[in-house]
């Protein structure tokens, strides 16, 4: 599967736990809608990322991108009811950064 080269440093980071350089690949005015909620800033998705890493232990496995609307479908599979599922990372991407990420099932 052919990712952009942000989306596959977001997945390494995600799968490593790394909090810090999972906010990294994002840009700094970037927002993250997940589970109702917004998260705005880079500071804000590191701590969103790192309460989910926490509670959660998520890895991220791709097994689909819609190159056309920037959409990786992913199998997300933790400590959280139901796991493993497939969800669905809507991105813009500008400027080699992640300006939004919208978590959708």
């Amino acid at each position: 599967m052919n990712l952009p080269n942000i989306i596959s440093e977001l997945v390494k980071t995600q799968n490593e736990f790394d909090s810090a350089a999972y906010a990294n690949c994002f840009a700094e005015d970037a927002q993250v809608f997940d589970e109702g909620k917004t998260y705005n800033g880079k500071a804000e998705i590191e701590q969103w990322i790192d309460k989910s890493n926490t509670d959660y232990k998520a890895t991220m496995e791709p097994v689909a991108y819609d190159e056309k609307e920037d959409i990786l479908s992913a199998k997300i599979a933790g400590t959280f009811p139901g796991s493993p599922l497939v969800l669905k990372f809507h991105f813009t991407i500008a400027d080699g950064k992640i300006q939004t990420l919208k978590v959708t099932e």
